[in-house]
């Protein structure tokens, strides 16, 4: 049950980051004159913040997955 609820958050937020990262390199020309330092298309910052959003979303998802693991099932059936 446990591994359902967080693989299932975590899906979300791959795809979210998978369009993110995708609309970044088409939006990245436009952004050009504001960015300062950092080139349109820097590949550790590709990496680095799309790796740490899912490593935060697993733990989010972690968190409530294991309180309701310690839940009687059938406790919570009969209280719907």
């Amino acid at each position: 049950m446990m591994r359902m609820v967080v693989v299932q958050g975590v899906r979300l937020v791959v795809i979210g980051v998978a369009l993110g990262v995708g609309a970044s390199f088409l939006t990245s020309r436009l952004m050009t004159t504001v960015l300062f330092g950092v080139s349109p298309s820097d590949l550790q910052t590709l990496i680095a913040v799309p790796s740490v959003l899912i490593a935060l979303a697993a733990v989010a998802c972690l968190l409530p997955a294991r309180r309701a693991a310690r839940l009687d099932p059938m406790v919570i059936l009969r209280e719907s």
